[in-house]
């Protein structure tokens, strides 16, 4: 089991609800916009709380039961669809913010080509670099499973396939859970073990 979540929540208006039992591999949430598919990421990592339910990942509750735990210990990297880099702090130290857990930095380094940036400033990175960096910094700061939202958005066709190789690399080497949004079929069909499809309502 990768993803286990049963919820309901509110976001303004809007009522979500969301229930689904994933196996290992990567998740996608596939849906329109307005759909839920980033407040079910925000509830997972959690940045929201939910109304009820439960959210389980590898078959740890972090939520449910009388749990609720903070962000910081749910021990997920979180990948967001504008990479959220710190300005002020060049590749290098970005990757290095927060670093814990078993995997190593140069391993990271080299599976995401990231050796020639480490020394750029993030206003110097193209769409694809700073996603790169954005993937790594999630990498290394010990999660035991990713959340990505979005993380082709903007990318042209040659960068887009190539952050689909790197997803598909970590997917397959790192063997990490993974809970993806995309509203693009094409993608979902090529990157997911299972897709969840999701309605607007």
């Amino acid at each position: 089991m990768s993803f286990n979540v049963d919820i309901d929540l509110h976001r303004g208006e809007r009522h979500i609800s969301a229930a689904f039992d994933t196996p290992p591999g990567l998740t996608v949430l596939f849906g329109p916009s307005g759909a839920g598919k980033t407040s079910i990421l925000s509830a997972v990592a959690g940045l929201v709380a939910p109304d009820r339910g439960h959210i389980r990942v590898a078959g740890r509750t972090l939520f449910g039961d009388g749990i609720d735990l903070r962000p910081e210990t749910r021990r997920c990297g979180y990948v967001f669809q504008d990479m959220r880099l710190f300005p002020h702090m060049r590749v290098q130290a970005n990757l290095d913010y927060g670093t814990a857990g078993s995997l190593d930095r140069d391993d990271i380094v080299a599976l995401l080509a990231l050796e020639p940036l480490l020394d750029r400033w993030p206003r110097s990175l193209s769409g694809g670099e700073a996603r790169r960096v954005a993937i790594g910094r999630a990498l290394l700061s010990g999660a035991e499973f990713l959340l990505m939202d979005e993380p082709l958005v903007s990318l042209d066709r040659r960068r887009a396939e190539e952050i689909m190789t790197l997803i598909e690399r970590i997917r397959d080497e790192l063997r990490l859970p993974i809970l993806y949004v995309t509203h693009d079929r094409t993608e979902a069909e090529r990157l997911a073990t299972q897709i969840v499809e999701l309605a607007r309502r």
